[in-house]
């Protein structure tokens, strides 16, 4: 019996359920980390539909393990009537126990805070992506945004020269 082709491509962008721009605009993201979640059914249909937001999101260490806090999964209308969806609830993150002491070595030591960059599909399984983030200053925000408006305009330049 001959495999047929697969009729979506894991390795692109297409794998992607939500990214959270306000952490790059907030945060200098200076090493990123992939790790699992403990989610329930009715929350992997929501995620299957594109019903997600990462915005107001944050991780935070408690007792030994990692949590997303904040994070808003809208159910479904066709969700279950015998369960009660709780959209914000906190979910669990999976991480190994040599990564997750690293983590909490450099969140409290050297006051470094972790904030989800992205949720995606990898081999069928839903993994978040986190961030070791600093803090950005209100002028680093401002050289930022300089910096983007005149990469903007340098390719407006060029284009038209």
């Amino acid at each position: 019996m001959a495999k047929g082709k697969k009729t979506h491509n894991r390795g692109d962008g297409s794998s992607r359920i939500a990214l959270n721009k306000k952490a790059g605009h907030e945060y200098h993201i200076e090493q990123r980390l992939e790790c699992g979640l403990v989610l329930q059914g009715w929350e992997v249909k929501s995620l299957r539909a594109g019903r997600v937001q990462l915005k107001e999101s944050y991780v935070k260490v408690l007792h030994g393990e990692a949590f997303l806090i904040g994070a808003h999964l809208s159910p479904l209308a066709s969700a279950s009537t015998h369960i009660t969806p709780d959209p914000t609830r906190t979910r669990k993150l999976l991480l190994k126990r040599s990564e997750l002491n690293r983590l909490i070595g450099q969140t409290e030591r050297a006051g470094y805070t972790l904030v989800p960059t992205a949720l995606y599909w990898k081999r069928g399984r839903v993994k978040l992506e986190i961030g070791l983030a600093k803090g950005k200053k209100l002028h680093d925000k401002r050289a930022t945004e300089r910096d983007r408006d005149w990469q903007r305009e340098k390719e407006r330049i060029f284009k038209q020269g």
